[in-house]
């Protein structure tokens, strides 16, 4: 898939990025990622996300990622793969490049590890990893990476693969700025944590598709969000941000690094078993696992 048609297909509609499964020895289960992937796709994804945050890049090593690239792909039909790359520039080249080399469509830019950095850092980062593939790119805004207006525009200009921009940083009137500045040059993703409660505001901005996590365990009610979000359904959003997205939020903020933990637990919930998540994060308690197991029930039935 070329930058332009990648473009195109990120912003037709929804967006999720898969969770990574692993076997009790930490070790990628292929024989089970692959048809959750396969069962994502069938949701009508507008792209997946492969390796991405949700699906434990932090974590994963150099060498994994072209596998879980390479058995997506497989596995997605004619949905878009996109492989999550990041840490210092030559690392992320080199994950870009072992990425389009696996059947990937198109990159992911996560934030460098640890450094913050002044903006002219930031573009020769963006740039070289543009530069090192034929494939699109989208940057993402978060933590310690994140491009002025001005910026993103001299990237424009400079790398005609660079074909979107993920927030997730939060300040809508940066997003304005981006999006006003930009125009339709770059397609425009949300990446809030649990972006679906940022959602509204987002869609003021501009900012009309964002990545779900929830896709992962209640694909039918993240794409009936989406649809009324898109339709202006003011109504169905209230109803399933109130009975299902602010509890889910809340359990999730017990903890660090539950954004992701939590994600798996749905899985876990309905018998679709992910396996753990990797060291630094941990697992939901049992005691956790009830309440949500009780947050998608009552979801589920309305």
């Amino acid at each position: 898939m070329d930058p332009i048609e990648l473009k195109k297909a990120v912003g037709s509609g929804l967006l999720s990025f898969p969770v990574t499964h692993f076997d009790s020895d930490l070790k990628f289960d292929e024989a089970k990622y692959r048809p959750h992937v396969e069962w994502l796709a069938g949701y009508d994804a507008a792209a997946l996300f492969a390796a991405g945050g949700t699906g434990e890049f932090f974590s994963l090593n150099p060498a994994e990622i072209p596998q879980v690239v390479r058995a997506a792909k497989a596995s997605a039909g004619n949905t878009p793969i996109i492989s999550g790359t990041g840490y210092g520039t030559s690392l992320a080249v080199e994950i870009a490049k072992s990425a389009e080399k696996a059947g990937a469509d198109g990159v992911l830019l996560l934030p460098p590890y640890l450094m913050s950095s002044e903006q002219a850092g930031l573009i020769a980062h963006v740039k070289a990893v543009c530069q090192s593939v034929g494939i699109g790119v989208i940057i993402y805004n978060r933590d310690n990476a994140v491009l002025s207006a001005d910026s993103i525009a001299r990237l424009a200009d400079e790398c005609p693969n660079l074909v979107g921009c993920k927030d997730g940083v939060g300040d809508v009137d940066k997003v304005i700025e981006i999006t006003t500045t930009l125009k339709d040059r770059l397609v425009y993703v949300g990446g809030m944590p649990t972006h679906e409660v940022y959602a509204q505001a987002y869609f003021a901005a501009g900012v009309t598709t964002y990545s779900s996590a929830v896709f992962n365990f209640i694909p039918a009610l993240a794409q009936r969000f989406y649809s009324a979000l898109r339709s202006a359904d003011q109504a169905t959003v209230d109803e399933i941000l109130t009975g299902f997205f602010f509890p889910f939020v809340a359990l999730r903020n017990r903890k660090k690094g539950y954004a992701v933990s939590i994600i798996k637990a749905g899985l876990h919930v309905l018998g679709k078993d992910p396996g753990p998540v990797r060291p630094p994060l941990t697992d939901l308690t049992p005691e956790e696992l009830s309440a949500l197991a009780k947050i998608i029930e009552m979801a589920k039935a309305a």
